[in-house]
C-alpha cells in the first residue's frame, strides 16, 4: 500500500474544499498538482485522467519548500509562467512523469535537468486563442487605463464612495479627456496593433517609435505616425504607452532622462514589462510633478526578478496612480482556454501520447526542438542567480 496523503485545500468554483484523506496505490489515477488556482475548466480536464490537488492561496506565490513537497507527492505538475520549476523541484521526485507550464518557450523551467531526468514538459503556443488572447486583452486593458486617467474614473469612484458628491458640475475632478490628445507608443507589435485603432476611434493621434519602422501601408491602416527619434515620442505624448517586449536592449530603457522630456500634464502607462522602466525614476518623476500620473500593470520586482512581486509603497500611496496586478490576460475566455490546453497536454502524457505542445521531444530521443532553452543557468529568480532575461 502506498503512502497516505492529505492534499492541501483547493479553490473550486469560488469555495475551498478540504480533500479527504486518501490512500494511494498503483491502481489509482495519477496525481497532478497545480501551483495556483486556475479556471475550473482546466481542473475538469485534468480530473478525467487524474486526481488533482490545487494550491489554494490567492495572496502569495507558492514557496520552494511547498513546490518540493508537492513534487514528492505527485506524478505531474502544472504551473503558470510566473512559477519557477528549478532543479530542486524536478529532482524531488525521481518518478516525476511530466510538467505542464503556461506560456510558450518559457525559460522558468530547468530544461537541462528535465532532459537529464527524462521529464517531458508541455506548454501552449499563443495561436488560435479565442478573442485574440493575452495581447488583445492587454491592449484592451491599456485603453482602459488611458480612459480611466483621462476621465479620472478611479478618483471619481473613491470621491463618490466617500460621500463627497454634493455639487453638480464640480471642478473637483476635471480631466483632460481623449479627443485631440496624443498617444505616444514605445513599441508597436501585436499588442500595439490592437490598441492603436481604438485610440484613433477615440479621436486621438498616435505617434510611435520602435526598433524597425512599420511598412507605410501598415502605418496607414493603423492610422499611426512614425517618429524618427524616440525622444520625440516622449515630448509629444499626452499619454505615453510602453508596448515593447523585454529584451537585453530594453532593460531600463526608460528612466529619469525620458521623464524629463515629458509634459507635466502627461500620463505614463506601462502594460509591457516592469523592468523596461527604472521604477525608482518613475516614482521620483511622480513625486516631483514631472508627469501628471501613471497607470502601471507590471512591476520591476515581478518574477523572474524575484520569487514574489513587491509593489513599492510610494506607488501604492499615490492618488494619481492606477495599479493593476499584471492582470492583462485575466479573462475567463483567454486564461481558461490556455490553461485547459496545458491540462490537455498533461492528459495526453498520462494516456501515453506525445502532445503537439511538447516542448522537449528530445527526452524521448527525438530531435531537439528548441535548443535555446538549454544552457541558461538555474531556473531561479535573477536575485538568486538566475538569467537576466527569461523567455515567456
Amino acid at each position: 500500500m502506498g503512502e497516505g496523503l492529505l492534499p492541501a485545500p483547493r479553490l473550486v468554483r469560488g469555495r475551498l474544499d478540504i480533500f479527504r484523506r486518501a490512500i494511494y496505490h498503483p491502481a489509482m489515477k495519477p496525481r497532478v498538482f497545480v501551483f495556483q488556482p486556475v479556471p475550473q475548466i482546466a481542473v475538469d480536464t485534468l480530473e478525467t485522467a487524474a486526481d488533482v490537488t490545487v494550491y489554494p492561496h490567492l495572496d502569495r506565490m507558492i514557496s520552494m519548500d511547498e513546490m518540493i513537497g508537492a513534487a514528492r507527492r505527485h506524478d505531474y505538475l502544472l504551473a503558470l509562467h510566473e512559477n519557477f520549476i528549478p532543479a530542486e523541484v524536478l529532482r524531488a521526485n525521481p518518478d516525476l512523469k511530466g510538467v505542464g507550464i503556461l506560456g510558450a518557450k518559457t525559460g522558468m523551467v530547468d530544461y537541462d535537468v528535465a532532459l537529464e531526468l527524462k521529464v517531458p514538459v508541455v506548454s501552449i503556443g499563443r495561436e488560435g486563442i479565442p478573442g485574440g488572447g493575452p495581447n488583445k486583452n492587454t491592449a484592451d486593458l491599456t485603453v482602459a487605463l488611458v480612459l480611466n486617467l483621462a476621465y479620472r474614473v478611479i478618483e471619481a469612484d473613491r470621491y463618490t464612495h466617500a460621500g463627497k458628491f454634493r455639487q453638480n458640475q464640480t471642478m473637483a475632478l476635471m480631466g483632460v479627456g481623449c479627443p485631440g490628445k496624443t498617444v505616444g507608443m514605445i513599441g508597436l507589435g501585436s499588442m500595439g496593433g490592437h490598441m492603436a485603432p481604438v485610440f484613433r476611434a477615440l479621436d486621438m493621434r498616435v505617434v510611435y517609435n520602435k526598433r524597425s519602422r512599420l511598412p507605410a501601408e501598415q502605418e496607414q491602416a493603423l492610422g499611426v505616425e512614425w517618429a524618427d527619434d524616440m525622444d520625440d515620442v516622449f515630448r509629444q505624448a499626452d499619454f505615453l504607452v510602453v508596448a515593447c517586449p523585454l529584451t537585453p536592449e530594453t532593460i531600463d530603457l526608460i528612466g529619469a532622462r525620458q521623464f524629463e522630456l515629458m509634459k507635466p500634464t502627461a500620463y505614463f502607462i506601462n502594460t509591457a514589462r516592469g523592468r523596461i522602466v527604472v521604477e525608482a525614476d518613475l516614482i521620483a518623476a511622480l513625486k516631483q510633478g514631472k508627469i501628471a500620473g501613471a497607470g502601471i500593470e507590471t512591476f520591476a520586482t515581478e518574477p523572474p526578478e524575484r520569487w514574489e512581486v513587491e509593489v513599492p509603497d510610494e506607488l501604492r500611496n499615490m492618488e494619481n496612480v492606477i495599479l493593476t496586478p499584471h492582470n492583462g490576460g485575466a479573462t475567463w475566455q483567454t486564461r481558461g482556454f490556455m490553461l485547459n490546453s496545458v491540462a490537455e497536454g498533461i492528459v495526453a502524457l498520462i494516456n501515453g501520447e506525445r502532445p503537439a505542445s511538447l516542448m522537449n521531444p528530445e527526452v524521448f530521443g527525438d530531435e531537439t526542438l528548441y535548443p535555446e532553452l538549454y544552457g541558461r543557468g538555474p531556473a531561479v529568480p535573477v536575485t538568486d542567480g538566475g538569467p537576466a532575461i527569461y523567455a515567456y
